[in-house]
């Protein structure tokens, strides 16, 4: 079920983020964090309350119950979170299929629900998460269309060298301060992947990884203008994002790269640090570049 994938992340953001026993996790917070609605997350944390990880207080919400410190697998693995969930399964081989050209840019709902045999409510799990990703709308009237920007090939490029307009100037932003916390949690991540992550991962959770190293950067340059712009772009380009993991040999430079931006932004040599995102992101774009006959139907 969709909430046992939602539980997971939660668990995951626990870890992550080191929140000990008596953490407030509110229901608003976690969705905009992991960019869902409200009713999955309440479902995930009243799941995550009857197997022990949360405590619930009559007027205040959940909190957790105790820190996560043994490896995030582990956990998942004891809670019986595991299970294959059939709306993340379904979602990837919708992605896959429309990049591939099996289905077309406009379609009923009906044709999904019957062609991938879903129930009514992974229906609308499903459909929900690709719209609130942006890469399909529903029609005035009738049926739903995919969006033809992200499935063209040059679509990631194209996110790509936006990104490199952008982020690096966030970081010679006047005023731009990446918190300590934050520091720490983006060179945890980093660590975590280096340590196995990369390969035991799943696309969800590489991806979000990325997009929130990134887009924690440029938050810290209190730009609201960058800001919203580099989180439409992450948005939009999550479906093909998807697609070029394929290729995880390449994301072991990534983090070493992410981590080099790290140390500079802590010793606040920003120029350096610039110019270093700058060019992590051309060397990216450079190995997308290599490996874009993926993303060829």
């Amino acid at each position: 079920m969709i909430e046992r994938s939602i539980a997971t992340q939660i668990i995951e953001l626990i870890k992550t983020e080191g929140l000990q026993a008596g953490s407030h996790l509110p229901a608003q917070m976690l969705a905009d964090r992991l960019r869902v609605s409200r009713s999955p997350v309440n479902e995930a944390l009243a799941l995550l309350h009857e197997k022990g990880m949360l405590t619930r207080e009559k007027n205040r919400g959940f909190f957790v119950a105790k820190p996560v410190v043994e490896p995030l697998a582990e956990v998942v693995g004891e809670l019986g979170l595991d299970e294959t969930d059939p709306v993340t399964r379904v979602y990837f081989q919708i992605a896959d299929d429309l990049l591939t050209g099996k289905l077309s840019n406009e379609f009923p709902e009906q044709l999904i629900r019957s062609r991938y045999s879903l129930t009514s409510a992974q229906l609308g799990a499903v459909l929900g998460r690709i719209a609130n990703e942006g890469w399909a709308e529903r029609k005035p009237g009738y049926g739903w269309r995919f969006s033809p920007m992200l499935t063209t090939t040059d679509s990631l490029l194209q996110s790509y060298r936006l990104r490199l307009a952008l982020e690096p100037a966030a970081l010679l932003e006047p005023g731009y301060h990446l918190a300590p916390r934050i520091l720490q949690r983006c060179r945890a991540v980093e660590l975590h992947l280096l340590a196995g992550g990369i390969e035991t991962d799943t696309a969800d959770q590489l991806h979000d990884r990325g997009v929130r190293f990134h887009e924690s950067l440029v938050e810290a340059s209190g730009n609201s203008f960058f800001i919203d712009a580099i989180k439409r772009v992450n948005r939009v380009r999550r479906l093909l994002s998807y697609r070029s993991m394929q290729h995880r040999e390449r994301y072991v430079e990534h983090c070493k790269q992410h981590l080099h931006v790290l140390d500079l932004l802590e010793r606040e040599r920003n120029e350096e640090a610039s110019e270093t995102l700058r060019q992590h992101l051309l060397h990216t774009l450079e190995a997308l570049s290599r490996i874009s006959g993926i993303l060829k139907p």
